[in-house]
């Protein structure tokens, strides 16, 4: 089955084809890095890590561009309150993004421009622009002409027409036409600037990722992502911006992620329910985070509620105890038991035409958790001495691996994580383990003593917090239910 991407351009589905046979360009917006980064802004990067990922697997070789803006009005405003340079700000906060991108063990991306390390290449596609007569200067400010470039608002579905004046531009009588955007602004007191055929200056947001395309992947590319919010007018400049300078088609396929809700509420600081990504991997895990974000579908609104996280968890700890119980295996690849073997031949097929169909994560997720539910009613702890046990965990930890890998999922120890998942929801149930070892006590001190109705009261107590007991050889053991 081919790859067939929903084009946020063309308002459909489209067969995925590239400029350059077996080759992907891609370019996804980054962050404006004047803050930590929220969880919203995490939706993307861990998405478009799948869909490099996939691209990868079908056999392209992929180019990924994944920039940071490091000049921006919030980046200024946040260093002319703190008294430091507007870079101290941005190379601060660009660590910290790395740092919880790393948390998440997501690829690296194969280039990550500063819109600051490329301020001639942005002089440059400005001057092309001007040239081709669709930008003009005012007193030292560029402008694009709207008018110039007739397809304008393709993308987004809006008709110049009816864009106001003062809607989402700012009003300006200088402008010819009042939707007419700036590509590059005059100096000002506490801004950063850079010298330009047009005074002292620094380059309007829309102009920086076209030019940073433009140097580092060329006049074209196949796929450009990003938010929804960024379709108008950020995505919808830059395709005036790309075309207006080279005439060529500026890109093939246009890719959208959703937003983020909490608990139904639109994240903003007036409601003071910003999430921060590093708030969240540190309250619950990062495991946790890819495992929400890919639960639903990429072009689809995400509502991270306590009952998601919840769900999550539950379906981390079912992955993770059968990863646990097939590790206990050496390995061994003979034949697995036949029904596995089905199973997964079956799920590797529906997940490949899952991600085929505009990266259908949730289909492709419940293929992976089928395999786990068939392994777990293999019963291989229990048949240890039938080869077919071995090699059937073999296989499971083989397709888990590659499949989770997809994602970025199921990759850690399996001991490790599901300790890891426990501490969350202690954490979050307010569990006092204290008690839970007297009740421990109490109920293997009654079950010596013969005294059942004590145990089974103690048992009660243990299971009503949301507490698992295990009786082995060597003593009594307790987890969290998950």
């Amino acid at each position: 089955m081919a790859l067939r991407i929903y084009n946020t351009l063309t308002k459909d589905k489209v067969n995925f084809t590239t400029i350059t046979p077996n080759e992907v360009k891609m370019y996804v917006c980054g962050p404006t890095v004047y803050d930590y980064l929220h969880i919203g802004n995490f939706r993307g990067a861990i998405f478009f890590n799948l869909v490099r990922n996939w691209l990868e697997e079908s056999g392209y070789k992929v180019t990924f561009v994944y920039n940071y803006t490091d000049v921006d009005d919030k980046i200024i405003n946040r260093a002319n309150d703190e008294g430091v340079d507007s870079l101290e700000i941005s190379e601060k906060f660009i660590t910290a993004f790395e740092e919880d991108f790393s948390r998440l063990g997501l690829k690296k991306h194969d280039h990550n421009p500063k819109v600051t390390d490329y301020i001639p290449q942005i002089i440059e596609l400005v001057e092309s622009i001007i040239e081709r007569e669709n930008a003009y200067v005012v007193d030292g400010e560029v402008f694009y002409s709207i008018e110039k470039f007739p397809t304008y608002g393709d993308l987004s579905g809006k008709k110049l027409e009816d864009l106001n004046a003062g809607e989402r531009v700012d009003v300006d009588k200088r402008k010819r036409n009042p939707a007419d955007f700036v590509l590059w602004k005059p100096a000002k007191p506490g801004e950063p600037s850079w010298d330009s055929p047009w005074g002292k200056g620094r380059p309007g947001w829309h102009i920086e990722c076209s030019a940073m395309i433009k140097a580092i992947l060329g006049n074209s590319i196949d796929i450009h992502g990003g938010g929804i919010d960024l379709i108008f007018p950020h995505h919808e400049n830059e395709i005036a911006q790309g075309e207006g300078a080279t005439g060529e088609k500026y890109c093939n396929c246009w890719m959208h992620n959703n937003f983020i809700n909490l608990s139904g509420e639109k994240m903003s600081k007036s409601l003071g329910n910003v999430f921060k990504a590093r708030d969240f991997m540190n309250k619950y895990h990062p495991e946790i985070l890819k495992m929400v974000m890919l639960s639903v579908h990429y072009r689809s609104p995400l509502d991270i509620t306590p009952e998601k996280i919840e769900q999550s968890i539950s379906g981390l700890a079912r992955v993770y105890k059968a990863l646990k119980d097939a590790s206990s295996f050496q390995e061994n690849n003979d034949e697995p038991f036949k029904q596995l073997k089905t199973t997964m031949g079956t799920a590797e097929a529906r997940i490949k035409k899952a991600l085929n169909d505009d990266f259908n994560t949730g289909e492709a997720m419940a293929q992976i958790f089928e395999v786990v539910r068939t392994f777990n009613a293999q019963n291989v702890l229990k048949k240890a001495k039938d080869p077919k046990a071995a090699a059937s965990a073999t296989a499971f930890k083989n397709f888990i691996t590659k499949w989770g890998g997809m994602f970025a999922l199921y990759q850690a120890e399996p001991t490790t994580l599901l300790k890891e998942l426990d501490e969350v929801l202690i954490r979050e149930k307010n569990i006092d383990v204290n008690l839970v070892q007297q009740l421990i006590d109490q109920r293997n001190n009654a079950r010596a003593e013969k005294d059942w109705a004590k145990s089974d009261e103690a048992r009660d107590k243990l299971l009503a917090m949301g507490i698992e007991i295990f009786d082995t050889p060597d003593g009594t053991s307790w987890e969290m239910k998950k």
